[in-house]
C-alpha cells in the first residue's frame, strides 16, 4: 500500500464524538514510550502528524487520522504511565475501553511492545482483555533496531510462550523500527488486504 495523503480529523475523549463516517479503523496502542507515535509517523511518510514527545503520556485523547481518503488510523493514549495520577489513568482507560468494545467499525487493534523488554504484565493483562472481549488484534514489536539479533529473538519467542500459556493460538506479529522503517511493508500490506476484505464484506 502507498501512503497518498494522511490527514489529521478530530480528537476526543469519547467514542460516540468519534467520526461517522464508516470507513475501516485501525487502532495503536501501547505502554507509554513504546515508541508509538514514531511508528505512526513512519507509517504515513510524515513526520510531524504524530506528536513525538521525550516526555511519556503525552497522548490523552482518541486521535484520528483519515488514511488515503478510506480508512483510519487512531491514535489511542498509552496505558502504565505511572507518573499521571490515578483519577487521570483511570479516566483514561474507561475512554479507552468503551472505544475499543463500543466502535463498530474498529477492524483491529495493534498492540505495541518494545522488543528490548521480556514479557510485561501490563501488556499481558491487556493483551488478555482483548482476548476476553473478542477484540480482533495484532503484536507489533517497536524499536527492532536497539537491541541485538538474539536479543530480540529472545524477548519475542519469551512473549509467544508466555502468550501459549494461556493462547491456543497466536496472534499475528509484526516487527519494525521506525529509524530503519522496518515492517512498513508488511504492516500497510495486511491492512490493505483486511480493507478490501472490508469492502466485500460491505
Amino acid at each position: 500500500m502507498e501512503i497518498k495523503s494522511a490527514e489529521f480529523v478530530i480528537s476526543c475523549s469519547d467514542y460516540r464524538k468519534c467520526p461517522k463516517e464508516a470507513f475501516p479503523e485501525y487502532a495503536f496502542i501501547g505502554r507509554s514510550n513504546v515508541g508509538k507515535s514514531s511508528l505512526i509517523n513512519m507509517l504515513t511518510n510524515h513526520k510531524g502528524l504524530a506528536k513525538t514527545s521525550s516526555q511519556p503520556g503525552k497522548t490523552q485523547l482518541i486521535n484520528h487520522f483519515i488514511i488515503n481518503k478510506n480508512w483510519f488510523l487512531v491514535d489511542l493514549p498509552g496505558y502504565g504511565y505511572a507518573r499521571s495520577s490515578r483519577e487521570s489513568r483511570k479516566k483514561w482507560a474507561k475512554m479507552i475501553e468503551e472505544y475499543i468494545l463500543k466502535r463498530e467499525n474498529l477492524i483491529n487493534t495493534f498492540v505495541l511492545l518494545d522488543s528490548r523488554l521480556s514479557p510485561q504484565q501490563i501488556d499481558l493483562d491487556f493483551i488478555e482483555f482483548l482476548g476476553e472481549n473478542g477484540v480482533p488484534f495484532a503484536l507489533v514489536f517497536t524499536k527492532c533496531d536497539k537491541c541485538k539479533q538474539n536479543e530480540l529473538a529472545k524477548n519475542v519467542s519469551q512473549f509467544k510462550n508466555k502468550l501459549k500459556e494461556t493462547w491456543e493460538e497466536l496472534p499475528l506479529i509484526f516487527l519494525t523500527s521506525s529509524e530503519k522503517k522496518q515492517g512498513k511493508e508488511t504492516l500497510l500490506e495486511y491492512v490493505e488486504m483486511v480493507n478490501k476484505m472490508y469492502v466485500k464484506k460491505a
